[in-house]
């Protein structure tokens, strides 16, 4: 069979010794599948736990932070986040840089918060983060998405602020080192650099737990409701925690996430720099705030993109195909994609030129 190197930008590639470990387990896990173990018994609780323990050694969360495993991604974190942040002035700042950004304004919205866009690049279609702006001391939070899977845009430092910092880092946690005390609330989606979908993580500071005055917070939807049930109040996804486990192991016994962040970072500079150096190719996004996860370029003669889809197909590359906002190509490459698929692809790129040369 010939290889794939899957650049796709949704549920991400995870390490081979992870995939085979896990493989295992939904045949035997102590007697029975991993996938009808009962989520109350000895051995799901301490995978659990084992999860937890090991997102706090993976992003060295000090003290007074509780990590918690719960569901509907990103998505509804958007709204678990802006109730359980709600002060004595419900109202809340949010940067719009790009589709998630704006979905969590909204959400922001849905929990009855005033939300205010304090900066946004939008008038650019989304590709620079803004910088320098003024945040009130009388915002109860401000909300950042970290990376912009779409736009091909990342946070390459956190807003100063004197007020509590929350982030979306769905698609960018685990990927570089952060300094966590800075956030109040830290969640992200499972599937790009933990495992596989159906898990969410937030990274909560403990003080604010219990603490918002919004009214009649959904008993699920209260991040102290699962705090004191160790994220155990109802049934968790049991596969997607197993396997984040796996994955933590694998990450922290290759070098942890300081080692992630360099190979990340060559990975982009590869890419980059055949973008920039190939006269077909052109990036989208400002050089000073591209993502080192999601790479958004297009090609500079329209009529030579039939032939350069085929023949990255025909090299075995997958999900290369760019957001419709976009257009043109994006190359996903999360913590497990190895320096070879993008290796790869720049082959493609040059041997495109060479032909056209």
């Amino acid at each position: 069979m010939k290889t794939k190197h899957n650049f796709g930008a949704g549920p991400c590639i995870l390490p081979q010794e992870v995939f085979e470990e896990a493989s295992k387990a939904v045949l035997d896990f102590n007697g029975l599948s991993i996938l009808e173990i009962s989520h109350r018994s000895p051995e799901f609780i301490d995978v659990m736990e084992e999860a937890r323990s090991l997102v706090k050694k993976a992003l060295n969360v000090p003290d007074g932070y509780t990590v918690l495993f719960l569901q509907g991604g990103a998505s509804l974190g958007f709204l678990i986040s802006a109730m359980n942040m709600s002060g004595a002035n419900k109202k809340a700042a949010y940067v719009n840089t790009g589709a998630w950004a704006k979905k969590a304004s909204k959400e922001g919205k849905n929990a009855g918060l005033q939300v205010d866009i304090i900066a946004s690049s939008e008038d650019q279609n989304f590709n620079y983060i803004p910088k320098g702006f003024d945040i009130s001391s009388d915002y109860d939070f401000l909300h950042i998405t970290t990376n912009n899977t779409i736009f091909g845009t990342q946070f390459k430092s956190f807003p100063e602020t004197s007020v509590p910092l929350v982030a979306d880092m769905s698609s960018d946690i685990f990927s570089k080192q952060i300094d966590v005390s800075k956030f109040d609330i830290i969640y992200a989606g499972a599937q790009k650099n933990l495992g596989p979908a159906g898990a969410t993580v937030f990274i909560v500071k403990e003080e604010i737990l219990g603490k918002s005055t919004h009214q009649n917070i959904p008993t699920y939807l209260n991040l102290l409701t699962h705090h004191e049930k160790d994220s155990m109040f109802n049934t968790p996804p049991v596969f997607s925690i197993y396997v984040s486990m796996l994955n933590l192991r694998h990450l922290l016994a290759n070098g942890g996430v300081a080692a992630a962040e360099q190979r990340n970072e060559a990975k982009a500079a590869l890419l980059y720099n055949e973008i920039d150096s190939n006269p077909l190719f052109k990036g989208t996004a400002v050089k000073e705030d591209r993502s080192n996860m999601n790479v958004t370029f297009v090609m500079t003669d329209d009529a030579l993109t039939d032939e350069f889809n085929k023949m990255w197909n025909d090299a075995g590359l997958v999900g290369l195909k760019g957001h419709r906002d976009v257009g043109g190509f994006r190359a996903s490459m999360y913590n497990a994609m190895n320096i070879d698929s993008v290796e790869v692809l720049v082959e493609v790129m040059q041997e495109i030129a060479t032909k056209k040369a």
